[in-house]
């Protein structure tokens, strides 16, 4: 049974993720999920916890995405879908960036927002293969993409 890799990428203050992995699960789809570290502080203060600290927030902030980014890069490039999700209330430029890097890997990707957000995220949805409005789309499209079957 083949295993499909998928990457979880954008907003943290919803239970998107939760919706789409537990759907999996229901459904017993073969996929295995990867994710950015959605504890805020975690991923905030990750460069400074582990390479020291400093003055500068700047310098902190810097620290802090490039160890994210390792870790996103890398589970990106494994990852055979990536999903992104754009939220209503908070700039979202993590996932712009996911979806581009994804894009330029040619990796496959579905993009998941409210429709209010299309005209902004025209260019986002332009190089996604489906653009959905709620988890349980994508957890159909997982299972047709794995089964066949609608």
């Amino acid at each position: 049974m083949t295993v499909l890799e998928v990457y979880l990428s954008g907003e943290i203050h919803t239970d998107w993720r939760d919706k789409i992995q537990s759907g999996a699960v229901d459904l017993k789809l073969s996929v295995k999920f990867h994710s950015p570290v959605t504890d805020h502080d975690n991923s905030d203060d990750c460069g400074v916890a582990i390479l020291g600290h400093e003055k500068s927030p700047f310098w902190k902030d810097h620290k802090g995405a490039k160890l994210n980014a390792i870790r996103t890069r890398t589970l990106i490039e494994r990852s055979d879908l990536v999903i992104v999700r754009f939220g209503d209330q908070y700039r979202q430029w993590n996932a712009a960036f996911d979806a581009g890097y994804a894009a330029a890997l040619g990796k496959a990707m579905i993009v998941l927002h409210d429709p209010k957000l299309t005209h902004p995220l025209k260019e986002v949805d332009a190089a996604a293969l489906a653009v959905t409005e709620t988890p349980e789309q994508v957890v159909k499209i997982l299972t047709y993409v794995l089964s066949g079957k609608l």
